[in-house]
């Protein structure tokens, strides 16, 4: 169930009458706010509703709230420009290895939502074999500044962009893709609008169809109370469940006081506002599957390997269940795991762990590689001697 709003409004009408009245009075408020706003992020020159073209560098190297206990690879920041400004990406690895992109969902950034699966003691042998690229959306990096008001946040068709770009910065022909939630969505419409450069897609909480009206609700609901009043108790509840579900939620309260902590301290709510108005607004991804080859043999599709994955008791579960539909059976893998809400990277990171090197080595990469502990891998025993008589055993 969708979290409730409580004590924050009298009822829903109200606020989202609210909403319109905010952005219809916007536009008179702009021109008094953008220039301090824009003077304070080190830009001399601003035009109304202008791409920034330079962010304020951070410093990443805080130490993160979620944490694992093992020190992986250092990770290395880097800054791509971008028509919207500058982009935090941070280098996981030897860049002369075959790379992984990743992109994160709403409200995370490459820290809180990577760091911790890709440190994970059986991640280490794929690391030895791969470099790995964590993307940030615009402003959603550890210690952001806040961007202005006016600012034109990227659309998900304009993030393919910067995805390019980033690639293009590092000189990567050919890149597996790592998304979760608004990430997978970006990486599926990159696959799709350059598909000579994506070996294969992994997609946690993929979504192929634009919002419906109750995400569209309560994610707008959201973003008007994180623009004018911060990180609210609607707005932690909400972006919680979003990634956990509700049964989660009960049953890894750990869990979710560091996420809810992450989200009270580490992130810039006004900055996670502009990014999930842009994740609402997101279009279709068009794509069908081709049942029938002669007639649609130019359908439009995602062309690589895709490997889908949702937990039993993600609230993203039916919108993966959609976009497996909608992609070629004999491209695509579509896996539920078992006793897991939304946050699978987080939940059995031992199952998504053997899940993407089994992925990685269907395209033909470290075909020899193996989990770094093999206590979380189940081995098949050893077989018994056949005694005279028996039955040979028959593989099904």
């Amino acid at each position: 169930m969708i979290p409730s709003v409580s004590g924050e409004m009298s009822c829903f009408s109200i606020a989202m009458s609210s909403i319109y009245i905010e952005s219809e009075e916007k536009g008179s408020e702009k021109e008094g706010t953008d220039e301090m706003s824009y003077k304070k992020m080190g830009v001399s020159e601003v035009a109304g509703g202008t791409p920034l073209q330079e962010l304020n560098k951070t410093d990443d190297t805080e130490k993160p709230l979620l944490s694992d206990g093992t020190d992986g690879p250092a990770c290395q920041v880097d800054f791509v420009s971008s028509e919207w400004g500058n982009v935090l990406v941070a280098v996981q690895g030897d860049r002369s290895k075959p790379a992984i992109v990743t992109c994160h969902d709403i409200g995370l950034n490459h820290v809180t939502c990577f760091q911790s699966f890709f440190n994970y003691s059986d991640m280490e042998p794929i690391l030895r074999h791969f470099c790995v690229y964590h993307i940030n959306a615009i402003g959603q990096e550890q210690g952001a500044s806040q961007l202005p008001d006016g600012f034109q946040y990227p659309t998900m068709e304009q993030f393919v962009d910067i995805v390019l770009n980033v690639l293009n910065h590092f000189r990567i022909p050919r890149m597996v893709g790592f998304g979760m939630g608004a990430g997978a969505n970006i990486l599926s419409r990159f696959e799709l609008a350059h598909p000579d450069m994506v070996d294969g897609l992994v997609l946690i909480n993929g979504v192929s169809t634009q919002s419906t009206w109750t995400e569209w609700a309560q994610q707008k609901l959201s973003s008007y109370y994180l623009r004018g009043k911060g990180m609210t108790h609607y707005s932690q509840e909400y972006l919680l469940w979003h990634y956990f579900g509700k049964k989660t939620m009960e049953t890894h309260q750990d869990l979710v006081v560091q996420f809810r902590e992450n989200l009270a301290k580490s992130v810039n709510a006004f900055n996670v506002a502009l990014f999930i108005d842009s994740y609402i607004k997101r279009s279709d991804l068009h794509i069908r599957r081709a049942t029938d080859w002669p007639r649609h043999a130019n359908a439009r599709t995602i062309k690589c390997d895709v490997l889908l994955i949702a937990g039993a008791n993600s609230p993203h579960l039916n919108d993966t269940v959609e976009m497996n539909s909608r992609l070629n059976p004999e491209k695509a893998t579509w896996l539920k795991m078992s006793d897991c809400g939304g946050m699978i990277l987080e939940e059995q990171p031992a199952k998504l762990t053997e899940a993407f090197r089994l992925f990685l080595q269907g395209q033909g990469y470290v075909l020899r590689l193996r989990p770094a502990a093999p206590a979380h891998s189940v081995e098949p025993p050893a077989p018994r001697p056949r005694q005279i008589g028996q039955p040979s055993p028959v593989m099904v």
